[in-house]
């Protein structure tokens, strides 16, 4: 279903929708040349870049070279991370963590012999060198709260809080198709804006709400990529669905992540009778990439029936573990799990998106007008398999490569008296029960067939599923007057669906995707993307 509006509440240059790192980077470097408005569905504080713990992936040291970081990638992204890409991030990176630190962020620090003040870089899974750089477990916070300072005094940049952005707008100009503009609930009033602008920025973050067990935040929900779907951007690779190996199992709370840092740090995996697992499926053991790792966890778990596995710190100083993990300590402690004296039991979890939009190097989509940066994109940086902490990396340096972009080449005016179709809407309340319900639905059932391991049966069965709560989706959408938790609904069923028909498309098993029947990897015919485009857009 589409909606517009006749009430225009602004026409700017630049329209943001999200505020993660991706799109304050983007809004810092276009804002001082022209209108910039964001627009985020909660806080300004509030997405994904925020609870990022791990750190940002950098050659910052001597001992390290960025040819070494572009191997590491390219080895994670088993075969199709695109070349180009993964080289722009990685000579680009550096330069874009310096920004942060100028800006005032507040990395870890170690002094050297000579009493000079050196980057603390630690090392995760899949990397060869200590390059990691870090604000103890917060690092996602503080990138998020230097980048907020810096922007919150700029005059010609707005954020507005609370709108929901439900779809962009697209309309032929100059004989092509071009996104012009959003159309929002604001959330606090229930009413519909349209928002116009010469550029749109898409910075919408991942997905990991679609699975019951995730470590994103209630925001997740896959919003950018089902718009960009529905206005006829091209969508890539997203069977590609990253499941953090370590997520906190405990029955009493909501998941949260346990950070790749604790196994980077000497973080030791065991199964629940104390035996260790991970020197079977890796060389590298617990320092595997972590597609290795989540389908190491999830093969031990079914083979001995546990609800999970257990990570185990106790044989660290127990400061250490205080001064280095203190969220993580205090959030476990919380739960009554002290992880300086027993180990913390874990599952994988849905963590993070590698496909969506698709957007070339200066962060074009394949619909004129419209960026992409962040989660919401695809690079071609990460291939199958995310290689850990490249996440704050990529939408640093995308929010900066599209915003000089932009600045270099202007674009157009946008043409006087947009057509804005004024549509009479249902005054009947969602029924939001129903709508909660099939939300759970939805997650249970992507939990359970499209998972860490997958089958053509359950992809078939999730399909036919999902295409009976799309009709019944479709029919609310038509019947109810518009609410934020429909559209929300709307947007899951949509990725959900492009996430199993990617998924049934490739006939093989690569990165973070394995399928039990189609097992070997098979680089003749499968060394690609998966595209697909909206035909009906």
């Amino acid at each position: 279903m589409r909606i517009s509006t006749s009430s225009v509440a602004q026409i700017v240059d630049y329209l943001i929708i999200g505020s993660g790192v991706a799109g304050l980077t983007f809004a810092r470097n276009v804002a001082p040349h022209g209108s910039t408005l964001i627009l985020t569905k909660k806080s300004r504080a509030e997405s994904n870049s925020n609870y990022a713990q791990g750190g940002i992936a950098g050659v910052m040291d001597e001992n390290d070279d960025v040819h070494l970081h572009m191997e590491d990638t390219l080895i994670a992204g088993a075969g199709i991370c695109k070349e180009d890409a993964v080289k722009t991030l990685v000579t680009e990176g550096p330069d874009r963590i310096r920004e942060l630190i100028d800006l005032g962020a507040q990395f870890n620090m170690i002094e050297d012999e000579h009493g000079a003040h050196h980057l603390a870089l630690g090392r995760e899974g899949g990397h060869s060198r200590n390059r990691i750089v870090h604000a103890v477990d917060r690092t996602g916070y503080e990138c998020e709260r230097a980048l907020l300072s810096a922007v919150k005094d700029m005059p010609n940049l707005e954020i507005l809080e609370n709108y929901f952005v439900i779809d962009l707008l697209v309309r032929n100009v100059d004989g092509k198709r071009r996104c012009v503009g959003a159309i929002a609930i604001n959330t606090q009033n229930g009413k519909l804006y349209a928002f116009l602008a010469r550029i749109v920025m898409l910075s919408t973050g991942g997905c990991g709400r679609l699975y019951l067990h995730t470590t994103n935040p209630e925001i997740a929900t896959g919003d950018g990529v089902a718009m960009a779907w529905n206005a006829g951007a091209v969508i890539s690779n997203m069977e590609f669905i990253q499941f953090h190996p370590t997520c906190l199992y405990h029955t009493k709370g909501d998941s949260f992540l346990i950070s790749e840092a604790v196994r980077g740090e000497g973080g030791i995996l065991r199964t629940l009778d104390g035996a260790t697992f991970m020197h079977k499926y890796h060389p590298l053991a617990e320092l595997a990439p972590r597609d290795i790792v989540a389908r190491a966890i999830h093969a031990e778990r079914i083979k001995k029936g546990d609800p999970c596995v257990v990570l185990d710190i106790t044989h660290l100083d127990d400061d250490f573990i205080r001064e280095r993990f203190p969220t993580i300590y205090q959030q476990c402690l919380d739960y009554g799990i002290d992880i300086t004296k027993e180990p913390i039991p874990v599952v994988p979890a849905a963590h993070y998106m590698c496909g969506g939009v698709k957007a070339d190097l200066n962060g074009c989509t394949t619909l004129e007008g419209l960026y992409a940066a962040g989660e919401v994109s695809c690079t071609g940086v990460h291939g199958a398999n995310r290689l850990a902490s490249n996440s704050l990396l990529e939408a640093m340096v995308w929010g900066h490569r599209s915003a000089m972009h932009v600045i270099s080449s202007p674009p157009s005016p946008l043409p006087k008296n947009i057509p804005l179709e004024d549509i009479q809407l249902s005054a009947k309340m969602a029924p939001l029960n129903d709508i909660r319900s099939m939300r759970n639905e939805l997650r249970h059932h992507m939990n359970d067939l499209v998972g860490i391991v997958r089958t053509d049966k359950d992809l078939a069965k999730a399909e036919e599923l999902l295409n009976s709560m799309e009709t019944t989706v479709s029919r609310w959408l038509n019947d109810y007057a518009p609410h934020p938790e429909l559209f929300e609904l709307r947007n899951m069923v949509t990725l959900s669906e492009l996430i199993v028909k990617s998924a049934i498309a490739r006939r093989e098993s690569r990165g973070l995707h394995y399928n039990l029947d189609c097992m070997k990897r098979d680089d003749i015919n499968w060394h690609k993307d998966t595209e697909l485009i909206n035909e009906d857009a």
